[in-house]
């Protein structure tokens, strides 16, 4: 009988082992796929399921956001970001100190601006704004917050976005004499983002943000009162960054990435319909310029285009103020009747009216190189002849009476089609969709992310291969603002 009952309980202590050792496996199974999925990196997903016979299984997915998770550095302190936005009535609306209309009407739309409702037939229905093209960071912002690959954790993040507003915070003392009150703001700034946990990551080269002005005004290169703007971007911790910016500055740092247009579609139709609105319309002039003169901006051509234009019966000439071009409607409907549009310098080397042209379908005419070409390497083809026109002006005195009009009518039927159809292809990646709505297709915000992740690659690639991360990374390119020796005809 003993020898029974103790038979009987060595059974039932191999039995207690035995569950002991598959209990622990199941759990040790939990803890490595909680491990595999923190860790992983070849990108798989792990989901557990248990069978109808209660068997633990494992499936691996590639993960969509493979390389595309992005962090937002949302401990950044308000006064970098919203506390403009809270007290946009002390911000000016332009680039001037002398436009008098405040910021607050342009911020509604989560920064698109307020809707048109009346277009004169001009537009289309629906996804048309008044948008102030220096509100690109608000904007870019509102399209961060539904990007679909975010995380909260940064050591997981292959970009981290900084929602910093650099224009507002550079408008408000960028006429200030003082420039330790100028800059201040940007130093503080500098020394904030460097001191966070994120920062050591990459030591800031996985970091990027946006803005709505152009790069030059961030590198100020003298410590004079009378020079323009303010040192934010020849700081060294901002060195280490990427800035997405209206117009680059010859730092390979700075990016450019298209002015906001004043459309902002919501479904992937509307911009179908837009495009197909376009190749349709009736165009009865050769050419146009839409812009005003600048008498006091040395080597400016736009006296000389106004007066080719008023010279020639194929081209309408819309004599820009703040009322006439101000207003979508107005630009719209000009740029729309027109075969061609020219596109000399505005007050710096870039224009938005160039993407209100490539959104009439209107066919740009360039006069230098550093307008578009060197600019938007993100989204025009390197071919620049399949969809503008360069006439190159290196002096004012390049350019002849009549040159224009005689280029332009020596361009083939055959030509001009294949140009448009080129400009109209563009659309979709020119335009910021309405932050609210998410397309099918890529858009300007799209891309520029696309384009942050895989410059960001690239120096990770170059840290894993032992080289040195800052070569390349800011340096000079002095050849993007110079004409090329040889122009493609």
């Amino acid at each position: 009988m003993e020898k029974l009952l103790a038979g009987k309980c060595s059974q039932e202590l191999w039995f207690g082992i035995l569950i002991s050792f598959a209990m622990c496996f199941v759990f040790l199974c939990f803890d490595f796929s909680t491990f595999w999925a923190v860790n992983n990196e070849a990108n798989l997903l792990v989901t557990k399921t248990v069978d109808a016979i209660g068997i633990l299984n494992f499936n691996q997915t590639r993960d969509s956001c493979s390389d595309r998770y992005i962090y937002i550095h949302e401990g950044l302190p308000s006064r970098f970001n919203y506390d403009f936005l809270n007290n946009c009535e002390s911000l000016s609306a332009g680039t001037s100190i002398s436009n008098i209309p405040c910021m607050c009407p342009h911020l509604v739309n989560l920064g698109l601006g307020p809707e048109i409702n009346s277009s004169e037939g001009v537009l289309s229905n629906k996804s048309w704004f008044k948008t102030n093209p220096y509100l690109l960071e608000v904007i870019f912002h509102n399209r961060m917050k539904n990007y679909e690959c975010l995380t909260k954790n940064f050591t997981l993040a292959s970009a981290i976005y900084v929602p910093f507003y650099p224009s507002m915070d550079v408008g408000v003392h960028l006429w200030d004499s003082n420039l330790t009150i100028r800059d201040s703001s940007a130093k503080h700034f500098a020394k904030w983002l460097s001191g966070q946990p994120e920062w050591s990551k990459m030591w800031g080269r996985d970091h990027f943000f946006a803005s709505g002005r152009i790069a030059w005004d961030f590198r100020r290169e003298r410590d004079d009162s009378s020079a323009w703007g303010s040192k934010l971007r020849f700081l060294p911790e901002s060195m280490n960054m990427t800035m997405l910016t209206l117009e680059g500055s010859r730092w390979k740092n700075d990016i450019a990435i298209p002015y906001p247009t004043n459309f902002h579609p919501a479904k992937d139709s509307e911009v179908v319909q837009w495009q197909n609105r376009v190749r349709e319309q009736e165009r009865p002039y050769l050419f146009t310029f839409a812009g005003a003169p600048r008498p006091n901006q040395n080597g400016s051509i736009r006296g000389k285009l106004i007066d080719h234009c008023q010279a020639s019966t194929k081209c309408k000439f819309l004599h820009c103020t703040e009322k006439k071009c101000g207003n979508p409607v107005t630009v719209m409907r000009v740029f729309q009747s027109s075969v061609y549009c020219l596109q000399p310098e505005g007050d710096s080397y870039t224009r938005r009216s160039a993407f209100d042209a490539f959104l009439a379908g209107c066919i740009p005419v360039f006069f230098h190189p550093a307008t578009a070409y060197t600019q938007y390497l993100w989204y025009l083809p390197k071919d620049h002849t399949k969809y503008s026109v360069f006439i190159p002006v290196r002096d004012v005195k390049d350019l002849k009476e009549g040159q224009i009009e005689n280029v332009l009518l020596g361009i083939s039927k055959d030509q001009e089609v294949a140009m448009r159809e080129e400009v109209i292809r563009l659309i979709p990646k020119l335009v910021y969709a309405d932050p609210r709505s998410r397309l099918e297709t890529q858009d300007a915000f799209d891309i520029a992310v696309q384009g942050i992740l895989e410059r960001i690659e690239n120096v990770r690639t170059v840290i894993r291969e032992g080289r040195d991360p800052s070569v390349g990374f800011a340096d000079e390119d002095n050849g993007k603002f110079k004409f090329p020796e040889t122009v493609d005809s």
